[in-house]
C-alpha cells in the first residue's frame, strides 16, 4: 500500500486485514493448547517465553489445567491481523462465551479426536449459530495414540451438517495442521463490519479493575476510532472519562495510540467508581457521541444462591470490596447485602453453579487475602402469594409461612447428555431418579464406538448437588453435560432446619423438595457427625421440617478419666468424682455452645449421596 493514498482507502485496506475470532470447545478439548501453539507459530510470544496455557493468566487457571475467563490477544501473520478471544469450557462459564462470540465474526468449533463430540461442544455450538458467526470445524489431538479422526469428522458432519472435506486437523501440542488452520481463518471468517466514519461505538465485552489505571474496559470497536487522551462517555451509565491509556493485548498490555474500528483491546478509563463501567455498555466519545447504544448483553440470570460471610466479622467492609472488583472481571456474579445472627453480615451471591461458586471462593482467597463462610447453595424458587403476587426466594429465610403461599415454583433445566451407547440405560435410570422427563435421543457414530445424546428435562436442585459426578460414575467417567433454563413449574417444597446442640444452624437451612427432605436431612445429619469435632459434652445433630424431627444423631463426647488420681480407698470418693463430672456434662450440655467450622459447610456442600 502506498503512503500517499487516501485515508479512506487505506482504512478500508486495514479493516479487510482484520480477523475477530475464538476457539470454542468442549472442557479440556485443547483450546488453551491451541492457543500457545497460535502465539508460538506468530511469533506473538518469544518461544523462551512461551508457557503451557499462556492465555490462562490466573494462577487458578494453571493449577485446575480449564479456562476460567475469556482471554484475547493480538497476532500478526502474513500480513493479517487475527484477534483471538480463548474461551472456557464448563458449563458455569458459558456466560463468558457468550461473551466473547458478539465480539468477533468467526469460532473455531474444536472437538478431541479421542472423544469426540462432547455436551459444550453443542452448547457452545449452538450459542455461535445464535450469533451467525463463520465457523471453522476442527479436530484436535490427532497425534494420540487413541485419536480417531474418522469417527470425530463424521459427528461433526452429523451435527454441523458441513462437508467433510471442510474439516480441518490439528495437533495443538505438535503444531501439525496449525498453519493451515490459520489461513483456513483468513480465508474462511468474514473482515469486521462497520463504519469508520460513525461516532465512536466501542463494545465492553470485559474489564478488570487496577488500582492506578482505574477500570480497564477490554472492548471491541464497532464503530468508529479512539485515541489516547480523548473524552469518553458510557451510555448506560452516563460516566464520564478520559482514555488515559489505549492499546491491544499481546496478552500483556500494550499501549496504542489509536484503536481504530474493527479492532479489539483495552480502555483504561481511570474511573475508580467499580458501578459506573458494565459488562455490555458502549463507550463513545464525549463529542460527537453516538445516538443509540449497541444490544449489549443478554441479562445474566443465576439460579444458584449461597450466602458468603467473612470468618472475621469485622471484615464486612473488605469483603463488600472485593466483592465489587471481583464482579467486575465476573460479570455473571451477582449479589446484595445479608445479615446472620450467627455468622454477622455478608452478602447472598448468585452464581452459575457450584464450580462457580468454588472458583469464586478460592478467588477471594487468593486475590483478595479474604476467608469467608459459604453457605449450603439454594436455587431460586418463585413463590406466589394469597394475594397473587409473586416474589422469587432466594434462601431459606425469605421462604413465607406455608398457610399464606398460594403456589411454588422451581428452575428447569433443558438438558444434553452425550453418553457411549453402552450406558444409556445407566444414564436413563440416574436420570429418572433425579425426576428428569425424558425428550428425544440421538446417536451419533455406528458400532461399537457408537454414542447417544439424551435430551431430558430437569429440576435444577436435582443438578446442582451431584448429579455430575454421579453421572460420571455410572458411565464410568464417560459422559458429559450441558444444560441450560428452560423456565419455572410448579413443585412443594419445605425449608429443612438443621439443629445442633438444640441450636439451629440457620446457615445450614435449604429448601429442598418435599419428597426429598428425609434424605437430604439424612445425609447432612451424617457428613457433621463425620466433621464436627468431638466436645466435652454430648451433641446431638438433628434435621427438622416445620418443627417436626425427620432425621437425628450424636457425637459423643469426650470422657476423661477423674478417677486416675486415686489409688485404693472408699469407692464412694470415686463415685462422687463420677457423679460431678456427670453434672458437669449436663450443664455443659444444656449451656455449650457447639462452633461450625468452615470445613463443615464444605462438607454439606459437597457430600455425595
Amino acid at each position: 500500500m502506498r503512503i500517499d493514498e487516501p485515508p479512506q482507502n487505506r482504512y478500508t485496506a486495514f479493516v479487510q486485514n482484520i480477523r475477530n475470532f475464538c476457539i470454542i470447545a468442549h472442557v479440556d478439548h485443547g483450546k488453551s493448547t491451541l492457543a500457545d501453539r497460535f502465539l508460538e507459530l506468530t511469533g506473538t510470544v518469544e518461544k523462551r517465553k512461551l508457557r503451557a496455557q499462556m492465555l490462562d493468566q490466573m494462577e487458578l487457571e494453571q493449577e485446575k489445567g480449564i479456562t476460567i475467563k475469556l482471554a484475547p490477544v493480538r497476532m500478526q501473520y502474513h500480513g493479517y491481523t487475527l484477534n483471538l478471544i480463548d474461551t472456557p469450557g464448563h458449563v458455569d462459564f458459558n456466560y463468558e462465551v457468550s461473551r466473547s462470540l458478539a465480539a468477533v465474526e468467526g469460532a473455531i468449533l474444536l472437538v478431541d479426536a479421542t472423544q469426540g463430540v462432547q455436551a459444550q461442544t453443542l452448547g457452545n455450538l449452538y450459542l455461535a449459530i445464535e450469533q451467525n458467526l463463520a465457523i471453522i470445524p476442527v479436530v484436535n489431538k490427532i497425534d494420540l495414540p487413541a485419536a480417531d479422526v474418522a469417527r470425530a469428522k463424521r459427528e461433526i458432519v452429523q451435527l454441523v451438517g458441513c462437508d467433510e472435506q471442510g474439516i480441518l486437523t490439528v495437533s495443538g501440542k505438535t503444531g501439525e495442521g496449525v498453519d493451515a488452520l490459520l489461513q483456513a481463518v483468513i480465508d474462511r471468517i468474514p473482515s469486521p463490519r462497520g463504519n469508520a466514519d460513525a461516532p465512536l461505538r466501542a463494545l465492553i465485552f470485559d474489564s478488570r479493575f487496577d488500582d492506578y489505571k482505574g477500570v480497564i474496559a477490554s472492548v471491541r470497536i464497532v464503530d468508529g476510532a479512539v485515541k489516547r487522551r480523548d473524552k469518553i462517555t458510557m451510555m448506560k451509565t452516563g460516566a464520564r472519562a478520559e482514555a488515559e491509556e489505549v492499546g491491544i493485548y499481546t496478552p500483556t498490555l500494550k499501549l496504542e495510540e489509536t484503536l481504530a474500528c474493527g479492532a479489539i483491546g483495552y480502555i483504561a478509563t481511570g474511573i475508580k467508581d467499580i458501578g459506573r463501567v458494565r459488562v455490555g455498555d458502549t463507550i463513545t466519545a464525549e463529542k460527537a457521541a453516538a445516538v443509540t447504544p449497541l444490544p449489549g448483553y443478554r441479562e445474566v440470570k443465576p439460579m444458584v444462591f449461597a450466602g458468603i460471610f467473612p470468618k472475621e466479622g469485622n471484615e464486612y467492609t473488605v469483603l463488600r470490596e472485593s466483592m465489587e472488583k471481583l464482579k467486575l472481571n465476573d460479570a455473571a456474579l451477582q449479589f446484595e447485602p445479608e445479615h446472620s445472627q450467627a455468622l454477622g453480615f455478608g452478602f447472598r451471591c448468585g452464581l452459575l453453579g457450584l464450580l462457580h461458586l468454588e472458583i469464586t471462593q478460592e478467588r477471594l482467597r487468593r486475590e483478595y487475602d479474604m476467608d469467608v463462610i459459604v453457605t449450603v447453595p439454594s436455587v431460586a424458587y418463585r413463590v406466589t402469594n394469597a394475594r397473587n403476587e409473586t416474589v422469587i426466594i432466594k434462601s431459606p429465610q425469605e421462604l413465607p409461612d406455608p398457610s399464606r403461599i398460594k403456589l411454588t415454583e422451581e428452575p428447569w433445566m433443558n438438558v444434553d447428555m452425550v453418553t457411549p451407547a453402552a450406558y444409556v440405560g445407566a444414564v436413563m435410570q440416574l436420570t429418572a431418579d433425579r425426576r428428569g422427563r425424558y425428550r428425544t435421543t440421538e446417536y451419533l457414530a455406528t458400532g461399537k464406538d457408537q454414542r447417544a445424546i439424551l435430551h431430558y428435562e430437569m429440576p435444577l436442585a436435582a443438578l446442582i448437588v451431584d448429579f455430575y459426578d454421579a453421572l460420571k460414575s455410572a458411565t464410568a467417567g464417560y459422559a458429559s453435560l450441558n444444560y441450560e433454563f428452560k423456565g419455572f413449574e410448579p413443585t412443594e417444597i419445605v425449608r429443612l432446619d438443621i439443629v445442633v446442640a438444640d441450636r439451629p444452624v440457620e446457615e445450614l437451612a435449604t429448601l429442598v423438595w418435599r419428597d426429598a427432605a428425609y434424605a437430604t436431612g439424612k445425609r447432612i445429619v451424617q457428613t457433621l457427625k463425620d466433621t464436627l469435632p468431638r466436645q466435652q459434652f454430648m451433641v446431638k445433630i438433628q434435621a427438622a421440617v416445620g418443627g417436626k424431627i425427620i432425621a437425628a444423631d450424636r457425637i459423643a463426647s469426650f470422657r476423661k478419666d477423674v478417677t486416675a488420681k486415686l489409688y485404693g480407698g472408699d469407692v464412694t470418693r470415686k463415685n462422687k468424682l463420677l457423679d460431678k463430672q456427670k453434672k458437669g456434662k449436663k450443664r455443659m450440655r444444656t449451656a455449650g455452645e457447639v462452633e461450625i467450622p468452615p470445613e463443615a459447610y464444605l462438607a454439606v456442600l459437597k457430600k455425595k449421596e
